[in-house]
């Protein structure tokens, strides 16, 4: 159940990929909304295009929510979510979708945990009281939490220990915050992994799976009348475990200096820059900022051929790669990225530096209207588009509000995207790229004596060896570190 890396323009790209456009304050065509009694919210998004419904279940938690100590337990718990109830047999919800034609996952973020499921329309009922009883009824068993704790280990292990970007990553994002929970790993950190026991998961279970804690989305062949009908009939009576607590973390002090990290992995072929900077996260009300961030991430990065710095560093031949992104759906202070890999013969002193020319030439410039213009022109054909995308349009609103922002938000954002002038960018590029708060990291290669010195040392194995490891420590691709998808 792994699935390949998303590499860092894709946040951006999600961000635009844009619901339809609506008038401010006013609920888009084929989108409704209401909260149940106890407390769970549901957005509704008709289209009746195909016989298809998705469910996306999401609860207002996640790894950043974990205390000192437990990482990994917000992704735990999520694995054991597939182990049964008094009524279904371990595994018997993923089973039963898969035998009516359908498909689930689930994945874990530092802000959310997300239930999902893609069916026939007609079997709405079915995936609905299923996952309405997990909701309520989970049954961990002795037997279960060992053997899922060993899963999600043998998980980190072929994710993360196994790939230098992915433990690269850990480093930087560990680097970068000081002290809020971000910094640490949603899978979590393996020796807090080891540790993790049933008692810990039902205690995570009880305090935080409660539908005043979650958002429902329905999107696809579905009217909003049957859509609070069925919710009512199977969520409706699942009471709410007490008041909704707020979300509070520890928080960021003031950063004042910039940090600097190298990490050499003799797995590393191709040398590789990622800087990041504190950003401010997308508010409810107050979204202008976050608006002109994401779009000058498009500017910067957003494309090898017309970005600001694919013209200077990768059509110059300074570079084989360049991007940017922004984290703007996030609970609290967030990262935009600037990442690079220099062309073969440039060191990375000299990648640096042409970066650093770039972005100065960026600062004092400031953006060309006709680029903004274009990534104007791309946001309005997302809007477009994202409606082809049942999924697409309920990952948008689930990920919102699990976030802490309203349906107006979320329905105001392409209005707020488009409204983005020459002068939002070049203020919000000004405060970023100036600020002190960031990381600079490189991930390279063995230095030559290093890796003549391991390779000596290493005993020669046959080529079949590679053939013969199992199935389940072949290598894989890393997960976006900022979530976990089964």
């Amino acid at each position: 159940m792994n699935r390949p890396a998303r590499p860092v323009a894709l946040h951006a790209a999600l961000a635009l990929c844009l619901s339809a456009i609506p008038a401010a304050a006013e609920m888009p065509e084929g989108i409704s909304h209401f909260t149940l009694p106890n407390g769970l919210e549901t957005v509704v998004i008709e289209d009746h295009r195909a016989p298809v419904i998705v469910q996306m279940l999401w609860y207002r938690i996640g790894a950043a929510d974990e205390q000192p100590g437990k990482s990994g337990i917000a992704h735990y718990l999520e694995h054991l979510m597939f182990k049964g109830t008094d009524t279904l047999e371990p595994g018997e919800l993923s089973k039963t979708v898969t035998a009516n034609g359908g498909m689930d996952n689930a994945f874990t973020s530092y802000d959310y945990t997300t239930y999902f499921q893609r069916i026939a329309s007609d079997r709405l009922p079915l995936i609905m009281e299923m996952e309405a009883d997990r909701m309520e009824n989970l049954r961990i068993g002795e037997d279960d939490w060992q053997a899922e704790r060993q899963v999600v280990l043998e998980e980190r292990a072929q994710r993360v220990d196994s790939d230098p970007r992915a433990l690269f990553a850990e480093e930087r994002n560990a680097v970068q915050f000081y002290n809020h929970p971000y910094g640490r790993p949603v899978i979590g950190w393996r020796h807090e992994m080891e540790g993790l026991t049933r008692d810990d998961a039902i205690a995570w279970y009880d305090r935080h799976y409660s539908p005043n804690e979650a958002v429902l989305i329905l999107a696809g062949d579905v009217t909003p009348a049957q859509a609070r009908e069925l919710a009512e009939r199977h969520y409706g009576p699942i009471p709410a475990k007490g008041e909704a607590s707020p979300r509070t973390r520890p928080q960021e002090p003031a950063q004042h200096s910039p940090r600097r990290i190298t990490m050499h992995d003799a797995r590393v072929a191709q040398p590789m820059m990622v800087r990041t900077y504190l950003a401010p996260e997308r508010n409810p009300g107050d979204q202008q900022p976050a608006a002109a961030l994401t779009v000058l991430a498009e500017l910067l990065g957003g494309s090898m051929q017309t970005s600001v710095l694919g013209r200077e560093l990768a059509l110059t031949g300074k570079a084989i790669w360049v991007n940017a992104g922004y984290e703007g759906l996030a609970v609290d202070p967030t990262t935009f990225a600037i990442s690079m890999m220099p062309s073969q013969g440039q060191t990375p002193e000299q990648a640096e530096a042409a970066l650093d020319e770039a972005l100065a030439k960026f600062l004092r410039d400031g953006p060309d209207p006709a680029d903004l213009e274009r990534v104007k022109t791309r946001i309005r054909a997302a809007r477009i588009y994202a409606r082809d995308s049942a999924h697409g349009r309920a990952y948008d609103y689930g990920q919102g509000l699990a976030t802490g922002l309203s349906i107006e938000d979320v329905n105001d954002w392409p209005d707020i995207l488009a409204q983005v002038t020459v002068q939002d960018v070049r203020d919000a590029a000004q405060t970023l790229l100036d600020g002190k708060a960031t990381v600079t990291g490189w991930l390279l290669p063995e230095p030559a004596e290093a890796q003549a010195g391991a390779d000596a040392a290493r005993p020669v194995q046959p080529a079949a060896a590679a053939a013969a490891r199992p199935a389940g420590q072949a290598a894989t691709e890393p997960n976006d570190p900022d979530e976990v998808q089964e």
